[in-house]
């Protein structure tokens, strides 16, 4: 697979919470990160996503917002 986007993560399914249209999926990556991606339902089928398969986080955005607690 080759992408322009640099921010691409491998790890595993650990979560996947389906909607009616969208389906919200977590990917563990390195460190015990889990990383979790609004995605469509169709997309979930397409992949073939389900709990333990290895996928990608890919990560490409113009802009990261910080914010800290007071």
């Amino acid at each position: 697979m080759k992408l322009s986007a640099r921010n691409q993560f491998k790890g595993k399914v650990v979560s996947i919470e389906k909607g009616a249209v969208n389906a919200i999926v977590g990917i563990e990556i390195a460190g015990g990160n889990v990383v979790t991606a609004t995605i469509s339902m169709g997309s979930v089928e397409r992949l073939g996503l389900v709990i333990g398969k290895e996928a990608y986080a890919v990560i490409k955005a113009t802009s990261v917002m910080v914010g800290v607690d007071d």
